[in-house]
């Protein structure tokens, strides 16, 4: 079985007590959730480790034979200047500690500090080290714009940049094991965007998705942490959680957004702590699993009016990333469908239709508030209409006519259509440039102009023919 590296570089300990070695690999396991562990004795050998292994952080004492820590401090920040390095020393001297500060290193703790200071301490410069390299790759993806793994997406059909964009964000952020936020309305796609990120992950454990919509704080936590036999009445055997299903792997919580604040509090401490109990248990168990959450609502309003946890939205903001919705993809409206009309084709059994020409355009114009779940819904329902060679476009039209506005509109849109420092326009002149933008929008089809003129097509035509004569005189 493949045990996943956490963190995803080797945090190594330098100390001569080995029974110290001992309680803090121990420590940091059991309370941290850490595996990827080095140790060393003898500190003559700690740059050979750290010349010879994945080495991202330190743990260092101070006082030890041969080499002592001030040195190796030394060492390590001149030839290893992206390691990080904690000091844990037997000596509570201040001036001590501002002297390994100033020479480098992150932190500096005390022996006999209590236990939790120092797994946090440790957690802080893990998830420092994490962010440093997913910088690092981000810059690197973003200068090259290139993809490692194009075939992880291969799922997504799209051609737009701000979607390459995105997919280059997963593939740096993919080895972290941080929770990951996904936002965008409604059908744009988030569940596949969380399926590619776990399978950029290469964690060995599975996917698991849960829609959290709907939960009351009883269900959310038998669900998620599961229950022991006797935990509550009707609970005669005991049930794994979601979390224990999705160990070593991905667990993904969709519709965050609904959670009530009870069971905000849940997440926040699983996510704090990494440890949660099962209904009836009095034990703790490590969830092993990494958390992706995703929401078509706004969580920094939520947070801001009281309804969502403002340390829960910070905890689950460490990576996070927006999908374009559908109108903002123009380009991808072509390709996706061709896809679905293929798609509903064969499911129907019937042939693939011929695309009208202007359906595209049609299509360009309006804003589909349901994105590609409403546009994947509109191709099946015209290929299930469809009796003739040329796809009919009758569908489409009912879904423009029926939607409020076929373009995107702002909140006050006096506000912005008019500068207030400029004379207003007569109402012929502003006639005339809605004329002009619904055929520029229409990539001048006179009747998917009118159709957003909301106007007849003789009309319309008449108002052209009008306009390029010129005012009449007199």
């Amino acid at each position: 079985m493949t045990i996943t590296h956490q963190p995803s570089f080797g945090i190594l300990m330098i100390d001569d007590e080995a029974s110290f070695l001992r309680s803090l690999s121990i420590a940091l396991e059991r309370r941290g959730g850490y595996n990827h562990l080095y140790r060393c004795q003898d500190s003559r050998e700690a740059m050979d480790i750290i010349a010879r292994e994945p080495i991202g952080l330190v743990l260092l004492d101070l006082t030890m034979p041969h080499l002592s820590g001030e040195t190796l401090l030394k060492q390590i920040v001149e030839d290893h200047p992206h390691i990080g390095v904690i000091i844990i020393s037997g000596l509570n001297q201040l001036e001590t500690a501002v002297n390994c500060i100033r020479l480098g290193a992150y932190d500096y703790f005390v022996k006999t500090t209590e236990e939790d200071r120092l797994i946090e301490g440790v957690r802080r410069a893990v998830q420092m080290q994490e962010m440093r390299l997913e910088n690092q790759a981000m810059r690197r993806k973003f200068l090259t714009d290139t993809l490692e793994h194009p075939d992880v997406f291969a799922d997504i059909i799209t051609q737009d940049k701000g979607m390459r964009s995105v997919f280059q964000y997963l593939e740096s952020v993919s080895g972290s094991s941080q929770p990951v936020l996904i936002s965008g309305e409604s059908g744009v796609g988030k569940e596949l965007i969380a399926r590619s990120l776990h399978t950029l992950s290469r964690r060995p454990g599975p996917l698991v998705s849960v829609n959290v919509a709907g939960l009351d704080d009883n269900v959310f936590a038998d669900t998620l942490f599961g229950h022991h036999r006797g935990a509550f009445t009707g609970a005669d055997k005991a049930r794994a959680g979601m979390i224990e299903q999705a160990a070593e792997g991905t667990l993904f919580l969709d519709e965050i957004g609904d959670l009530s604040l009870n069971s905000q509090v849940k997440l926040l401490r699983l996510l704090q702590e990494g440890e949660y109990y099962p209904l009836g248990s009095d034990r703790p168990k490590r969830i092993r699993a990494r958390v992706i959450v995703a929401t078509h609502q706004n969580l920094e309003q939520k947070q801001q009016s009281g309804e969502f946890r403002k340390d829960l939205f910070y905890r689950l903001r460490t990576h996070q990333l927006e999908i374009p919705p559908l109108r903002k993809r123009q380009g991808d409206i072509p390709l996706l469908l061709h896809h679905f009309l293929d798609e509903a084709a064969r499911e129907m059994n019937k042939s693939c239709p011929t695309i009208p020409k202007e359906l595209p355009v049609l299509l360009a114009n309006y804003s589909f508030p349901g994105n590609i779940r409403e546009l994947r819904a509109l191709a099946f329902d015209a290929v299930g209409q469809h009796r003739g060679k040329v796809l009919s476009m009758e569908s489409f039209r009912r879904a423009l006519n029926l939607s409020a506005s076929a373009v995107d509109s702002p909140d006050n849109p006096a506000a912005s259509l008019f500068d207030p420092e400029q004379p207003l326009p007569t109402l012929q002149q502003a006639a005339d440039l809605l004329v002009d933008e619904a055929m520029r929008r229409a990539q001048g089809n006179q009747s998917i102009a009118s159709r957003l003129l909301g106007i007849s097509q003789p009309a319309l035509s008449k108002r052209l023919k009008k306009k390029e004569s010129g005012p009449e005189d007199g």
